[in-house]
């Protein structure tokens, strides 16, 4: 129970740092939806924008909705990473010793049930930090987290839950793999270097890396995640997008292929201190929770 004790907690420490860097990936990655205008991809312009149209505060909006995400995914994908590589390592070795392909296929399995069960949490967020964008009368104004998720339940039932379910675990595969799969070998490669395995300049390193890593794979799949999830049905019923497929052909065909990594300079901002937070508050919760025999 250990692993998804520290792998909660983890996320969440680190969830409380970036949300602000969240808000505002999230924003640029909402800009000329279906339109092929110009877009600002600048952060720091579309933070001081947030700021002075609907204040500080704004930038923590969805916050409980990340939490709770951290709460269900990090703790259930971290747990099981863990657990697994705990399995895996040699006698009298460390988890950087254990062969790619195992540290892949561990990776694999943690970050899809981790992405599953996580959906209807990342649903709920990026649905509170996109309201705004959205004309008045739109407007979801969900309260907090819990309130998302029963108004989602109660007007739209499971598909609600689950909008974006697919690309959610796509994300989750590869985010997981750039992430997963990084970070005990780069402290076995770079830790004598960079005074001793666990040292604290080891982590932090070595944890920017993995996040850089995991940032470049899954910026596509989290910004069509992202398309869907926000998506709201118009009033004949129907929806801007049928799936995955149909909203990656609809943004190529009117915005370019690039568009996919609208926001790439945010988004690896963004990811990259969240991970490394996450593998450092990881190794410091582990030590902290032996000190004290938990």
């Amino acid at each position: 129970a250990r692993p998804f004790l520290i792998g909660g907690i983890s996320g969440s420490s680190a969830t409380c740092c970036i949300q602000p860097i969240d808000m505002v990936k999230v924003r640029i990655q909402l800009q000329g939806e279906g339109t092929g205008a110009n877009v600002t991809t600048n952060p720091l312009s579309i933070g001081r924008r947030i700021i002075a149209e609907e204040g500080v505060a704004a930038l923590y909006r969805g916050l409980s909705a990340g939490i709770l995400r951290q709460l269900t995914y990090g703790t259930t994908r971290l747990g099981v990473f863990r657990t697994i590589t705990n399995y895996l390592t040699p006698e009298g070795g460390t988890a950087g010793d254990i062969p790619f392909l195992q540290l892949t296929g561990a990776s694999l399995a943690a970050g899809g049930i981790g992405a599953f069960i996580g959906t209807p949490a990342d649903a709920a967020l990026v649905r509170m930090q996109a309201d705004a964008t959205l004309p008045e009368a739109e407007r979801r104004g969900y309260k907090n987290a819990v309130d998302a998720l029963i108004r989602m339940g109660r007007e739209e039932g499971m598909r609600g839950f689950f909008s974006g379910g697919a690309p959610t675990v796509f994300r989750g595969l590869l985010i997981n793999v750039g992430m997963l799969t990084t970070y005990d070998p780069l402290k076995k490669k770079f830790g004598d270097y960079l005074g001793g395995r666990d040292s604290q300049t080891t982590r932090f390193v070595c944890g920017a890396l993995s996040g850089w890593c995991a940032a470049t794979v899954s910026l596509p799949a989290d910004f069509i995640k992202t398309r869907l999830q926000k998506m709201k049905p118009k009033p004949d019923g129907s929806v801007p997008y049928t799936g995955l497929l149909d909203c990656i052909t609809k943004t190529i065909r009117s915005e370019g292929v690039l568009a996919l990594y609208q926001g790439y300079p945010t988004f690896v901002i963004r990811i990259t201190p969240h991970i490394m937070l996450t593998w450092v508050f990881m190794d410091n919760y582990k030590l902290l929770m032996q000190s004290v025999g938990i």
